[in-house]
């Protein structure tokens, strides 16, 4: 795609920059030149088409009264629209005033409110101005719902507009996206007869559907633009361009630029736009070229393009022409930031060009710019060779203060554990410590630096933090005593560190003894040191000591973490301790902690599980006497209690109850109790259940019409489960593996095993059907004197080696179906071919499917 001069002009689209005074300025110049020469006082008056204020804007002081007097008024809260004040105000209402309460007003909210309440004044009906003021509020809040309304309201009332006030509004749409409404608005009032669009009104809807991509509108509004007499102007083709490029449709784009160009309307932003969309688009080179035809022709990248590009081009891993770049934004007299560099060291780090990276690094220093830590912990990974870091100390130091060295040893230490080079990290941090490494660990050239730099206690923590993250937590707890020989202060910080790493190891007894040196060093434990003892403590399913635990944080004010005493009490239950359970939170509550509702549920759920319900109904019953207010989910596992011991109706009750309470029953709820009813052999109240739950606007999904299909099969009801399918696939939702099997299952053990075999080959062009399905229809066409059928699905399922292993449950079922068949006159010597072959194994006599049985 060649940047030469397509000759062959194009019918050009129109659209305007993003709203600022210089260009809107720029365009009534374009637009109105010998009218502003002539009649500088007309030319206000333009102006004023294009904005929101009317020229009764604060006109007399009276006018200013009532303004602050109703900012005052709809601002008070609790706001009352009954308010005395508020009716005598009603008949004194002037565009000018509603106008500038709109723009006094800081919540759109609070100004949609009043706009609606001037509506509703006797003999006040809103203009354009006052309509623009409120679609500026809307659109810089990005309410896309009432700003849409509102151009439905101008059509509606039937508003003049002026050219400049229906642009403005456009625009209002077009920056928050509206682009349909934008359309409608401009066509409504346009075949109404309520504006005559001039080029300024075209060229904003332009702008507009210039940013949704639609080219196609675009070029159509463009041709309409023209057949009303209106040329298009540079800010016409500006937006077509930009609509093009945002398109991706490159020779489109090209060709509008070189019209741009060829009427010498080419500057500063409309270069940017071509090059900007090259660079997203990868086309680094074209961008590149741009450029430089950009200096053939006298124009500059603005300091904002210069460092997107540069961004740009290095996300695109073409540092090269970031680099060129930036020397060119250096000789346009900028002066790049800590950004650009950051990125450029990025990139040629990642690159493994060290030189230039360290080359840069140096230059920005010499320019008097200090890297920040990112620019650092870029540098030192990709400077892990001897020489390169060994450079960067001993050239780098001399020029920096002690604070600056530590920060850049301390990013050699970051860069070296990030590099997971933990061990060399180590041996650096005893160097600076001055002392020896080990007797066993031969110090390179790396370590011999000429003036080392003490550490600090964020040396210490990088280091600690990498060797605990290594597991290697002795290192650790070694380097965090020697931290005080050397006079360096450890932290609250670095100790609940270590404690939380030994209290993930199960080092428990090491974590009492690092409390007590915390407290005898003047440290006062926090809340994240005593949860993370606690946290292990729970994980032991240590009642006792997390119970201790929990009265020292009572102690020290602090809470015990959910995610942790929730997990005890899971534990508890699953070991079958759901008593000790209830008991442990009932001890927390007498240390004055309120568990979380979490927690209590978790106790229910335990008892849920070995079927002690009652229990569970008394500890949800307790906890509501104490002011709690279960959750759905609480609510639920109740609601499974009293299933899973088939006491259905008490599992429906509490629905009732749940209910009642405000609660909105979930998906889950229903199926639960779907499920329930089901078991129960009840399919009229578990229909009656899905009733309710499409009363309630919960959409079933795919469990709940499988349990109902699995229960209609059991109730005997096939017909009515293929309907449910049939139903539950018109709504949208897909059957899964287990949908296939209960219908295929169900229909089976119908008597239909003609009808399942239709959804089995259904279900083969998913998947390969499972074993159950297989024995269930080869059963079923044995039942229903087919066994030809039989024993075409039986070697279907050998050769797809779904033949159940002896200790599947599906095995003894299928040998008496292969006995049966292996009696069977048509089928008999299939099968002695099959155990012949191997393929399935023999079958001796009915005495030993029996033996097996027994």
């Amino acid at each position: 795609m060649a940047l030469l001069r397509i000759t062959k002009p194009l019918v050009f689209t129109k659209s305007v920059r993003p709203i600022n005074q210089v260009p809107l300025f720029q365009l009534i110049f374009y637009t109105h030149k010998s009218l502003l020469m002539q009649n500088l006082p007309v030319f206000s008056q333009i102006l004023r088409l294009i904005c929101t204020k009317s020229s009764a804007s604060f006109s007399s002081p009276h006018g200013a009264r009532i303004t602050n007097a109703l900012i005052s008024i709809f601002t008070k809260q609790p706001f009352n629209l009954d308010n005395p004040e508020l009716r005598n105000f009603g008949s004194m209402l002037t565009h000018g005033v509603v106008e500038n309460v709109l723009n006094g007003l800081k919540s759109w909210k609070i100004a949609y409110r009043f706009f609606n309440w001037a509506s509703e004044q006797g003999g006040f009906s809103h203009n354009c101005y006052t309509y623009n003021a409120m679609a500026s509020c809307l659109s810089h809040a990005r309410q896309n719902a009432p700003l849409s309304l509102l151009s439905k309201e101008i059509v509606n009332s039937r508003c003049a507009m002026s050219p400049g006030a229906l642009g403005f509004f456009i625009r209002c749409l077009g920056s928050t996206g509206l682009v349909e409404e934008a359309n409608f608005l401009f066509d409504q009032v346009k075949m109404m007869g309520l504006c005559v669009p001039n080029s300024y009104t075209y060229n904003c809807l332009l702008e507009a559907i210039s940013k949704s991509g639609s080219i196609d509108l675009v070029e159509m509004r463009l041709k309409e633009m023209c057949d009303s007499g209106w040329a298009p102007d540079k800010y016409t083709l500006t937006s077509v361009l930009q609509a093009y490029c945002n398109a991706r449709k490159f020779d489109k784009a090209l060709s509008v630029f070189n019209e741009i160009y060829g009427r010498g309307w080419v500057d500063g932003h409309v270069m940017p736009i071509l090059v900007l969309t090259f660079s997203k688009c990868g086309e680094v080179d074209k961008a590149f070229e741009l450029i430089e035809r950009m200096e053939d022709l006298g124009i500059s990248l603005n300091e904002k393009t210069f460092c997107v590009l540069i961004h740009g081009f290095v996300q695109q891993s073409r540092v090269d022409k970031g680099l060129l770049l930036f020397r060119k934004m250096q000789k346009s007299g900028f002066a790049p930031g800590v950004s650009i560099y950051d990125a450029l060291i990025g990139g040629l780090c990642a690159r493994k060009e060290t030189e230039k990276a360290l080359h840069l690094f140096s230059e920005m220093k010499e320019l008097g710019i200090d890297p920040d830590i990112q620019i650092l912990s870029k540098v030192i990974p990709y400077c892990l060779e001897e020489i390169d870091i060994h450079r960067l100390i001993e050239e780098r130091q001399e020029d920096l203060d002690m604070e600056a060295r530590i920060l850049l040893y301390n990013s050699i230490l970051n860069g070296l554990v990030n590099s997971k080079s933990v061990d060399k990290a180590y041996y650096l941090l005893r160097a600076m410590m001055g002392g020896n490494y080990t007797d066993n660990v031969q110090v390179d050239k790396f370590f011999m630096v000429k003036e080392m730099v003490r550490p600090d206690s964020t040396s210490f923590s990088i280091v600690i933090d990498g060797l605990c993250n290594t597991g290697k937590l002795d290192l650790a707890l070694s380097l965090f005593g020697d931290m005080v020989q050397i006079g360096c202060k450890q932290n609250i910080s670095l100790c609940n560190n270590l404690i939380d790493r030994l209290s993930n190891s199960d080092r428990l007894e090491e974590c009492y003894l690092l409390l007590k040196e915390m407290k005898g060093s003047g440290f006062r434990p926090t809340q994240f040191t005593h949860n993370s003892i606690f946290g292990c403590l729970c994980r032991r399913v240590d009642v006792a000591g997390a119970l201790d635990m929990v009265r020292e944080m009572r102690v020290h004010g602090h809470d015990p973490w959910i995610k942790h005493y929730t997990f005890l009490v899971k534990q508890l239950c699953k070991q079958k301790r759901s008593a000790e359970a209830c008991n442990f939170l009932a001890e927390m509550v007498r240390e004055g902690f309120v568990p979380d509702i979490v927690a209590y549920s978790a106790a229910i759920d335990g008892f849920v599980k070995i079927k002690a319900v009652d229990q569970a109904l008394e500890i949800f019953r307790d906890i509501c006497a104490r002011g709690y207010r279960p959750d759905v989910v609480a609510y639920n596992t109740l609601i499974n209690g009293f299933c899973k011991v088939r006491r259905i109706s008490e599992a429906h009750d509490v629905l009732d109850e749940m209910v009642a309470k405000g609660l909105v029953p979930s998906v889950v709820t229903y199926n639960l109790l779907i499920d329930g009813w089901c078991k129960h052999g009840e399919i009229d109240q578990a229909l009656n259940c899905l009733s309710r739950m499409v009363g309630m606007e919960r959409e079933p999904n795919v469990i709940t019409y499988t349990t109902l299909i699995d229960g209609l099969c059991n109730a005997g009801k096939p017909d009515d489960a293929i309907h449910l399918w049939n139903e539950m696939k018109g709504k949208g939702c897909s059957p899964n593996r287990i949908s296939f099997i209960a219908l295929i299952h169900g229909l089976c053990k119908c008597g239909l095993p003609d009808a399942a075999l239709l959804y089995f080959r259904k279900m083969a062009e998913k998947e390969t059907p499972d074993t159950i399905v297989y024995v269930a229809l080869v059963n079923s066409f044995i039942s229903n004197e087919k066994p030809t059928l039989a024993f075409e699905l039986l070697k279907e399922m050998v050769d797809n080696e779904k033949f159940p292993n002896p200790l599947d449950k599906n095995d003894l079922p299928l040998r008496e179906a292969i006995l049966e068949l292996a009696e069977d006159a048509n089928t008999s010597a299939n099968i002695k071919n099959l155990i012949a072959e191997g393929r399935i194994p023999a079958i001796v006599c009915p005495s030993d499917v029996g033996s097996r049985g027994g």
